[in-house]
């Protein structure tokens, strides 16, 4: 059985080194431990060292003769930075670990007492000052607005930059420009595999999904298990597990971790995460939870990721922040972020990724927002309507109606605008019309055949 080692011997061999920021070779902590009176054979001494490097609490550099033992300060000197993003102590320590040999990391499964240790709004993955600072960052409307109202400003932009940096996430191959392309004009890139196209296409329809039912969205089932149908959308090679928890093992790539196998269990705690993410009072401390948990239980057959990410805006938007568009990620380092908390139920690499990815997302749709002039809101109000109506009125005329514009309007509008606002709706979608080009038919919901069908026929 293997000697017991106690927190205050490895504690020692710490102080020890953060005596000589510039490393130790392993005969001089030797003879610093003699002088103090301690010895150390030397291969119990070099299994502590290897240990506490595991632990992320010193680093090893050089092989051989050269090697030296350095204290973490040095350490996060060393390796401050990855991919442009500023790493705390303890997020490098958890990219230490997860980095190291699959032969190295030891297997384990899903861990209940994680989430069961939560506690909303007593446990928070985000500190007090870092959420406030969050909140300044990315505040953009007065707090009596509509649910959705910031969003809907930025749409045309999100559905591209969202789509396309989480499709990247998955592998996907599309560059900015080309997503752009498919989501404006629907054209699939030449070379590009259906998958991918499929990919970008689900995305745009489940941010879709998300801003039209935005002040109903919640964290419930129904919610969820929508949001996954639409990206999982012809995606899946069983078709009816989109939009359904799994009831088969999966595994993860790159990792010891085994996600849970029995379906009454992920059943229950995939309620488990949505309760208790309802019950979080703070947006941003939800948008992290999902990201953290969703991904950790692994609830659906695939898409999990695509999900999560997703998901993580629904409190975002409802409380008009600047939305989570996941725009310059490093992969590894979102990856890596999230083997932290498949392995080690340690969110701090996930974490600085979060915070990085969020404030890059305020600074990028602050720049658009100032492009815009101040909203009109009536046309917010009635955005959902003006999409239905306009869309509805080129197809139909498209199709060969015998009624005109006006008349299709009219009676679509008699349903969906309050009477007294009848007369400017209208006015507003007869200008909407009257604008529409093949650059901006997609944001009626219009397929390209039925563009084509309705500039053939328009007097």
């Amino acid at each position: 059985m293997p000697k017991y080692i106690s927190d205050n011997e490895l504690d020692t061999i710490v102080t020890l080194l953060t005596a000589r920021p510039d490393g130790w070779q392993i005969g001089e902590i030797e003879k610093a431990f003699e002088n103090k009176g301690q010895s150390f054979n030397r291969r119990t001494l070099q299994r502590r060292l290897a240990r506490l490097e595991k632990a992320g609490r010193i680093l090893i550099t050089g092989a051989g003769r050269n090697t030296r033992y350095l204290p973490i300060t040095l350490a996060e000197k060393l390796t401050k930075t990855q991919g442009g993003i500023h790493l705390s102590v303890d997020a490098q320590a958890v990219l230490n670990q997860v980095t190291r040999p699959l032969s190295f990391r030891k297997p384990v499964g899903y861990r209940r007492e994680f989430i069961d240790s939560y506690y909303p709004n007593v446990t928070w993955f985000l500190p007090e000052t870092l959420r406030k600072h969050l909140l300044d960052r990315g505040r953009r409307f007065r707090v009596d607005a509509a649910a959705g109202t910031y969003v809907r400003q930025i749409l045309d932009r999100l559905l591209i930059d969202l789509s396309w940096a989480s499709s990247r996430l998955e592998g996907n191959t599309y560059s900015l420009l080309e997503t752009e392309k498919l989501i404006a004009f629907g054209e699939a890139a030449p070379g590009k595999a259906p998958f991918e196209t499929q990919m970008v296409l689900n995305h745009k329809a489940a941010i879709e999904f998300l801003v039209e039912t935005d002040a109903e969205s919640k964290f419930d089932r129904r919610t969820i298990l929508n949001l996954h149908a639409l990206l999982s959308d012809n995606l899946l090679g069983d078709a009816s597990a989109c939009g359904r928890l799994r009831d088969r093992p999966v595994g993860i790539a790159r990792s010891v971790y085994e996600p849970l196998a029995v379906p009454q269990l992920i059943h229950e705690i995939f309620n488990r995460i949505l309760n208790t993410v309802t019950a979080i009072s703070d947006p941003f401390e939800q948008a992290f939870f999902l990201l953290v948990h969703l991904p950790y239980l692994q609830p659906f057959q695939d898409v999990n990721k695509r999900v999560s990410r997703l998901a993580a805006n629904i409190p975002l938007l409802h409380h008009n922040l600047c939305p989570l568009s996941f725009m310059d990620v490093p992969e590894d380092l979102y990856i890596n972020g999230l083997l932290g908390v498949y392995e080690l139920n340690r969110i701090e690499l996930m974490r600085d990724v979060f915070v990085w990815t969020y404030e890059r997302s305020c600074d990028r749709y602050k720049v658009v927002r100032h492009t815009f002039g101040e909203p009109d809101t009536f046309r917010l109000h009635y955005r959902k309507a003006l999409i239905n109506c306009v869309g509805e009125a080129v197809r139909q005329i498209g199709r060969g109606s015998d009624i005109n514009t006006d008349e299709v309007l009219s009676l679509l509008a008699n349903d969906l605008v309050k009477a007294a606002d009848r007369s400017h709706f209208l006015k507003i979608a007869n200008e909407e019309i009257a604008a529409l080009h093949e650059g901006n038919f997609a944001r009626y919901r219009l397929r390209p055949s039925e563009f084509d069908d309705w500039q053939k026929r328009k007097t």
